[in-house]
């Protein structure tokens, strides 16, 4: 099976490495930086960068990829879309996580650390409760001053900074974590009470599985 993974930040190729090694050992990586997109998209919108976002996916199937994972929750849902046109499945890494966040209960908190997140994180959430029948309220959280430790290189304080975000969430039954950069966070608050949800390893297990379906026989 090969996947290929849309980026737009080279820190997450070893996360989704790892998660491979140690929960999908016969899956094949292909990945594809695009550092530029999420900048563009925050400046201009998610449908500016579509037909860029479009050419990442028909170079990632090139390579052999039989479904490709887009691991930036800003452009995801402009991947999605592009499917159609690619030939291959195309997941947003931070569906699964939306529909268990919705399962958990009606009162969610999204947190973000770029504010071009929230609206495509928020209508997800929104659209996952829809599917599931359910009322949801969603508030969504910009964690202040934390990106910019991110842009910095300086990764402890910007877990440190969701992490802190976290542990002031109040009257909620699920918290999302907007972005896969910030799944680290919710290890450095294991005394939460109210589920934290992260989107790197779902979605990739969700991937890999429909990888794994669409693989050539």
């Amino acid at each position: 099976m090969t996947l290929g993974l849309l980026h737009t930040s080279p820190v997450h190729v070893p996360v989704f490495d790892g998660l491979r090694d140690a929960h999908h050992p016969g899956l094949a990586l292909r990945h594809h930086v695009h550092e530029s997109l999420l900048a563009r998209a925050g400046r201009e919108g998610p449908e500016a960068v579509a037909p860029a976002v479009r050419d990442a996916l028909v170079e990632a199937v090139g390579e052999g990829a039989e479904a490709v994972l887009c691991t930036c929750s800003s452009i995801g849902a402009v991947a999605e879309a592009l499917s159609p046109q690619v030939g291959v499945p195309v997941l947003r890494v931070d569906r699964p996580m939306a529909a268990a966040a919705v399962a958990a209960g009606p009162r969610v908190v999204v947190l973000a650390t770029v504010e071009s997140t929230l609206t495509p994180t928020v209508a997800l959430v929104e659209e996952e409760a829809r599917k599931a029948g359910r009322d949801v309220v969603v508030r969504a959280v910009v964690v202040d001053g934390a990106w910019a430790r991110f842009q910095a290189g300086d990764a402890r304080g910007y877990a440190e900074a969701v992490a802190e975000a976290i542990s002031e969430v109040r009257d909620a039954d699920a918290v999302v974590l907007a972005q896969a950069s910030m799944a680290p966070a919710s290890e450095l608050v294991p005394e939460v009470s109210v589920p934290v949800f992260a989107s790197p390893r779902v979605g990739l297990a969700a991937a890999a599985a429909v990888a794994s379906v669409t693989r050539p026989r």
